[in-house]
């Protein structure tokens, strides 16, 4: 006699027969991960979190594609929220093919936008490392922005 429900369960099923098993209908897996999209091998390298919202206000932002760029690069280095990222302009100025002169005016175009500030860093007493950028600014202007709307598809006459 069973004592458990699982083996009441088991107990019903094993007496019905595998005769009047009706299969369920199995879904398409929807390949919502980002693996599914990229590729386990791509998504191993790492990923970088940016809010949707970004992506839609560049223009109202105002920022070019580069200054964007830029964003996303510094972006990139960000791991902790409680650690301002810290990459070399070297490393950005390659991977934008520019260089780190360039990706310096970019800089201090968003710093002066109030969207980033730079935090100068020091190694010992006075040799300069990296700065570190702090992303306060977008983010106020994020949260304070209203939202943008998406467009809504136009309706074939």
């Amino acid at each position: 006699m069973p004592h458990t429900e699982i083996e009441s369960n088991f107990h019903f099923m094993s007496k019905i027969g595998a005769d009047n098993v009706i299969p369920l209908p199995t879904t398409k897996k929807r390949g919502n991960r980002a693996e599914d999209k990229w590729s386990p091998q791509v998504m191993k390298l790492g990923y970088t979190p940016l809010p949707n919202l970004l992506l839609r206000a560049q223009g109202k932002l105002k920022l070019t594609p580069s200054q964007f760029n830029v964003l996303v690069q510094v972006a990139e280095h960000w791991w902790e929220a409680e650690r301002d990222p810290y990459p070399a302009k070297d490393t950005i100025a390659r991977r934008m093919n520019k260089s780190p002169r360039q990706v310096q005016r970019y800089l201090t175009q968003l710093e002066r936008a109030g969207l980033i500030k730079r935090i100068a860093r020091f190694s010992g007493r006075k040799a300069q490392i990296n700065n570190a950028y702090s992303f306060e600014g977008l983010i106020k202007s994020s949260k304070h922005s209203s939202p943008i709307s998406r467009r809504k598809p136009s309706k074939s006459v």
